[in-house]
């Protein structure tokens, strides 16, 4: 962290001589957590129609994974830090290969819950450990911020793999084969990774706090599954509950961390401004993104009339974007500065997400393609340098647990934004007007009134859709709307936050 460890860490770096190899293998792991996100999107439809899940049960086949992710994503990066990253991320792999297939083959909407909600404490294992891993690697600051590039630009290469991947699998099989992709994908990384991945881990790591595991865990579900429910169905006494239950055990996780010798989290790593900075600016920035992403391919395929295969390719420009920006985004921090390239990105963002509340049930690809570039180039810019800032902010030690708190931020602003801008959304859809007899399922979700129509009259059906696809596009518009003034707002915040923030500095 200081100029006189500089030579140490050039000569360690040089010891190194695969770790660009050894990169490769990392950035499989955040490829096979990027498809499985992006394709279960496109699969939504699909699910509805075989599973018949209510509007409840499919947003939380929607962010039950964040939600168990997020509560693990602490506890997992620093299990890693103890018994090592390279053991970690291989038994996850392999673990999260297994689960797809659970996943691929469900029968029921509590089923694909269940396997979601495995899926997510696999899941928990892969992203903190090929950031440390990087972390470990990557010694000199502009190599790190390469690697940290292209980290982040393979996981915006699987948002565009995923669709048009899984809309080709859609669009020739059933909906359970758009997991199966993730096999392929996992057994190249444990039979590459087990040879070429160095093993790494704090030499003093302290045990391992089972009672800091249950708290956070139960914390984290707590509050989010509060603001869900919250958000959803109004104030009613169980969700207050399970909040207040969930505000208690982080307090309880907290008080925990502050008064042991050897904790799962450091909190004194909050204290550096820009380590604070950046973690909260990848929650507010994927809170206000997530309702977009969540909903663009129902819009794409259940409002439009796109096939899967032609919604993922109308997807594409934002993982064109977000690929290039993060490429450049370590040369343009420092010729720059990081707050310049992180709020001007999140400004972008915030730009794009308020265009897109013109959008109409007709409008053309043109506008819509250009508003998602938009939205790539800035996420992109902001979430590769707030990642390189948050790993630059910490003794490599402690990488597991830094990059875990990263990974928190952006799986809670996930779940969170799913839970507000997603229930908003869902609101106002439920409240649709149709014709005489419109089945209540059809007010459940966009999905169950596409389903429905094909068991009305055509004229009756006609109608109902069009009622419906027009609801859900005003939804849209206001969740749209909400998430351009959250990512406005925090491209303000950042501004003042990493001032004085510096890439070079931190090495």
């Amino acid at each position: 962290m200081t100029s006189t460890l500089q030579p140490a860490r050039a000569a360690e770096a040089e010891q190194r001589p695969g770790r660009w190899l050894a990169l490769c293998v990392l950035v499989l792991a955040v490829l096979l957590v990027a498809v499985d996100a992006t394709v279960l999107g496109l699969a939504t439809p699909y699910i509805s129609e075989d599973l018949n899940p209510s509007g409840t049960q499919l947003l939380w086949i929607g962010d039950v994974y964040s939600f168990v992710i997020a509560g693990l994503l602490v506890s997992m990066g620093s299990l890693g830090d103890r018994i090592g990253r390279k053991r970690i991320l291989l038994g996850g792999a392999t673990a999260f290969g297994a689960i797809s297939v659970l996943n691929a083959y469900a029968t029921t909407p509590e089923l694909m819950i269940l396997a979601r909600a495995l899926l997510g404490v696999a899941g928990a294992t892969l992203m903190p450990a090929t950031l440390a891993l990087i972390r470990n690697l990557f010694h000199h600051p502009r190599e790190r911020s390469l690697a940290v590039g292209i980290w982040g630009a393979t996981a915006s290469a699987g948002t565009a793999v995923g669709p048009i991947a899984g809309g080709f699998l859609l669009e020739h099989f059933w909906w359970g084969s758009v997991f199966l992709i993730n096999l392929p994908v996992m057994a190249v990384l444990v039979l590459v990774g087990i040879r070429t991945l160095p093993e790494s881990r704090n030499p003093n790591p302290g045990p391992w706090d089972l009672a800091s595991v249950l708290l956070s865990l139960v914390g984290m579900i707590g509050v989010v599954y509060a603001v869900k429910e919250l958000a959803t169905h109004g104030v009613t006494w169980p969700p207050l509950a399970a909040g207040l239950l969930g505000a208690a055990a982080l307090y309880g996780f907290v008080h925990r961390q502050l008064t042991m010798p050897a904790p799962l989290l450091d909190m004194r790593l909050f204290r550096h401004r820009g380590f604070s900075g950046a973690v909260l600016a990848d929650l507010l920035t994927v809170l206000g993104m997530s309702g977009l992403v969540f909903f663009l391919s129902q819009y794409l395929q259940l409002v439009q009339g796109r096939r899967p295969f032609e919604a993922g390719l109308a997807e594409l420009p934002a993982a064109v974007g977000a690929v290039v920006a993060g490429l450049i985004a370590g040369g343009a921090a420092r010729r720059f500065s990081v707050r310049a390239v992180v709020s001007g990105g999140l400004a972008a963002v915030g730009l794009a997400l308020a265009v897109l509340t013109t959008l109409g049930t007709s409008t053309g690809y043109p506008v819509l393609g250009a508003a998602l570039l938009v939205v790539g180039i800035g996420a992109g810019f902001s979430f590769t340098v707030t990642a390189d800032v948050i790993l630059s902010s910490v003794p490599k030690e402690q990488a597991g647990a830094a990059s875990a708190v990263s990974e928190t931020a952006y799986e809670l602003g996930a779940a969170l934004g799913i839970a507000l801008l997603g229930s908003i959304v869902t609101g106002v859809y439920r409240d649709f007007t149709g014709p005489a007899g419109t089945p209540p399922q059809a007010h459940e979700s966009l999905g169950a009134a596409v389903e429905a129509a094909t068991k009305m009259p055509p004229h009756t059906a006609g109608q109902m859709l069009e009622a419906a696809r027009e609801s859900f596009v005003h939804g849209l518009h206001l969740a749209s709307g909400a998430g351009a003034a959250v990512l406005l707002g925090t491209a303000a915040t950042a501004w003042f936050l990493l001032k004085g923030q510096n890439l070079e500095s931190a090495g």
